[in-house]
């Protein structure tokens, strides 16, 4: 994967932007969950899953919730060739509220195909938060918690990079 990079493409979200916008993810996962005991940040890895520790982070500056980090690890580009994971492997989410984290929402597949991963465990409800949403459903998925939304056109591409000196969310 391209590293981004202010050479090859237009920053839309900078460190502080970022960082604003999962505050406001987080204040809104409470708000919408604030009687649950305990939540599952489901992130998808590497990003999602970044974004999930962040946003766990601020919940738990924010709320007596106790919230509990899933690592999702899949094959984005084939999600059927290789098995879904879910790290720890021993974290019941029965009764629970799940929150599935990605940085970029564009046609809704990873998150379709990693649901149902989910769905046997029986959870209480499942909501999906992301930091950008590029509004082109091909699957019926929809962001519960969108940081940034915009739309963009199909050959466009979002790139988030959430640690070193480029940290941003940029087109290209």
């Amino acid at each position: 994967m391209m590293t981004p990079s202010p050479d090859n493409q237009n920053l839309i979200l900078d460190r502080a932007q970022i960082e604003q916008k999962i505050v406001r993810m987080a204040y809104q996962i409470y708000e919408q969950n604030f009687e649950a005991q305990e939540l599952v940040l489901a992130g998808i890895y590497p990003n999602g899953y970044a974004l999930a520790e962040m946003l766990a982070q601020k919940l738990q500056d924010i709320s007596k919730l106790q919230v509990q980090l899933l690592r999702v690890t899949l094959n984005k580009t084939a999600p059927q060739q290789d098995p879904i994971t879910l790290e720890p492997a021993t974290l019941s989410i029965t009764d629970k509220v799940v929150v599935m984290v990605d940085d970029v929402l564009n046609t809704g597949k990873t998150l379709a195909y990693t649901l149902n991963s989910f769905l046997p465990q029986a959870p209480k409800k499942v909501e999906i938060a992301t930091l950008v949403d590029r509004h082109h459903p091909a699957y019926p998925v929809a962001s519960t918690y969108t940081g940034y939304s915009l739309a963009t056109t199909l050959n466009e591409h979002i790139l988030v990079n959430l640690e070193g000196e480029n940290y941003g969310a940029y087109l290209s």
